[in-house]
């Protein structure tokens, strides 16, 4: 297989200046909606990328669950490597792509845990198996096989029925966004980019060369 000469045209849409929202966040909404809309495979999952104390980055794929003026919202074990890696360096980027829009979102700013109650409001929603498994994984680490799992969960559900409680280690994280960037596939390689970031208290909004 030649992977070089895999490529394709971007021609299914424009992003203008004078066509986006003056507000980031507004037009984040705007695209996601119509992610959702269009029936997009998984148009929630997002590339999470933090940093190690070693300054090595790594990224990994979550589920945004909720968003507002506030920032990004995404739940997980706090004890994980990417919990590790944000108590440590609470900094963050984020990333979207909607291959069938032709679009890719990218998001940094600071990130900051959920309160209890938001963790504890979002834990109950989560499906059974979902909240029981929370407590079975060590997530992160090294495990001998999936046996180690299936028997934390099974125990789990033994100890706390139909109504575990959330988890000490797991909740949420919430990223402040003070830069964003939205890219618009076009033809030619003459990608459509522009970025909003944080000036005197505004949101300037700018232009970049693909």
């Amino acid at each position: 297989m030649d992977i070089a000469h895999l490529r394709k045209s971007y021609e299914k849409a424009e992003l203008d200046e004078t066509a986006s929202a003056a507000d980031p966040m507004d037009q984040f909404a705007l695209w996601f909606d119509q992610a959702v809309k269009g029936a997009l495979p998984e148009p929630n999952a997002m590339t999470l990328a933090t940093v190690g104390p070693d300054g090595r980055p790594s990224t990994r794929v979550v589920l945004i669950k909720g968003f507002d003026t506030r920032g990004i919202v995404w739940y997980t074990n706090y004890d994980s490597r990417k919990g590790q890696e944000l108590a440590q360096q609470p900094f963050a980027a984020l990333q979207f792509h909607w291959v069938e829009m032709e679009r890719v979102v990218r998001i940094e700013g600071r990130v900051e845990k959920t309160s209890a109650e938001e963790s504890d409001a979002y834990y109950a929603t989560r499906p059974l198996d979902s909240r029981l498994g929370a407590w079975a994984s060590p997530q992160s680490q090294v495990i001998p096989s999936r046996t180690v799992l299936v028997t934390a969960a099974a125990q789990a559900a033994v100890r706390y029925a139909l109504h575990p409680p959330r988890p000490p280690h797991w909740g949420g994280y919430r990223l402040l966004p003070d830069a964003w960037e939205f890219w618009q596939g076009r033809k030619s390689r003459l990608h459509d980019r522009l970025r909003y970031r944080l000036g005197g208290g505004a949101w300037l909004r700018e232009r970049l060369a693909p």
